[in-house]
């Protein structure tokens, strides 16, 4: 793990202390856990996201009648996700 400093506010501090105590975890982990939860709501989870369209792959018609899905669908999928 990688030692880092942030500033908190004292409102901000207490409501760590206090999920801490419930959780019976550090308010360390408590962070940690807050910034998993922040960043994966912004990003998302492309491996997930990846899964469930390859799954759609083949479900329906290109629209620009492409010839090679089938063979060329990861190359499809990939460009997707860029």
């Amino acid at each position: 793990m990688i030692r880092t400093q942030v500033q908190l506010t004292e409102q901000q501090l207490r409501q760590l202390r206090k999920v801490a105590i419930r959780d019976g975890v550090s308010i360390a982990e408590v962070i940690r856990r807050c910034i998993d939860r922040g960043i994966g709501d912004r990003l998302g989870d492309s491996d997930t996201a990846y899964e469930a369209a390859a799954t759609c792959v083949g479900s329906f018609r290109d629209r620009d009648d492409a010839s090679d899905v089938a063979e060329e669908h990861d190359g499809y999928l990939g460009d997707a996700f860029e």
